[in-house]
């Protein structure tokens, strides 16, 4: 026995379709994940060229010509934060595989490499000092403070994108930000490599990674 409450009528489930069509919001197709990157750049360049305008370009420049290691780390540490951020808003695109993780490797091992060559100089780089611990400590704030608008604006981007693996984008933004961090503070860095002031780095480094997949992984989780 048929249920009287169900209809065949073709004109009643095109009735629903079209009912059911026209509730549904649009949804806004996201830019490529390059594009994306060169967004957040943006902010990154505007950063720096404020800095260049109050330190000039003419003091990094120099350490960079006297101690070509200083020049790779600093290189290094940009190839890091381009590359980790297109890393991250690439995992934002559904279907897109962990292995895009992987992608800034390269400019890591680049960026950690070098700064430890610069340890094993003899030499202090003309235009420099070694940094106490009080100098260490500014660097420590400087990436730190520098990265939480970088970081903001990122968990912003993507969380339109609701990444499948939050906590490892959440780790991508970090790296990106402290990265991007670290290369600003190469305009403006009067200290030549040591042992301490690698170290500060790499702890600036941690705590902005840290933070940002704790805190970061939340937020992206609930978009």
């Amino acid at each position: 026995m048929e249920n009287p409450d169900v209809t065949s009528d073709p004109s009643t489930h095109a009735a629903l379709i079209d009912r059911l069509g026209t509730e549904l919001a649009p949804v806004r197709r996201l830019l490529p994940p390059w594009l994306r990157t060169a967004g957040w750049l943006l902010l990154v360049l505007a950063l720096a060229a404020g800095l260049l305008l109050h330190y000039g370009a003419a003091p990094m420049l120099r350490r960079w010509a006297a101690t070509p290691d200083l020049a790779w780390a600093g290189i290094g540490a940009v190839i890091t934060a381009v590359s980790a951020a297109w890393a991250a808003f690439a995992l934002g695109v559904p279907g897109r595989r962990a292995a895009w993780a992987w992608l800034p490797l390269p400019g890591a091992l680049l960026w950690i490499g070098a700064s430890g060559l610069g340890c094993l100089r003899t030499w202090v780089a003309p235009g420099t000092e070694v940094a106490g611990m009080h100098q260490t400590a500014d660097c420590l704030v400087f990436i730190i403070s520098f990265s939480i608008p970088l970081s903001a604006l990122l968990i912003v981007l993507l969380r339109h994108a609701c990444p499948l693996r939050p906590v490892l984008t959440a780790v991508l933004i970090g790296l990106a930000s402290a990265a991007a961090s670290a290369s600003l503070l190469e305009i403006c860095h009067a200290y030549d490599s040591a042992a301490t002031d690698l170290l500060t780095h790499a702890l600036a480094v941690i705590v902005v990674v840290a933070v940002n997949a704790a805190m970061g992984g939340r937020l992206l989780s609930k978009a």
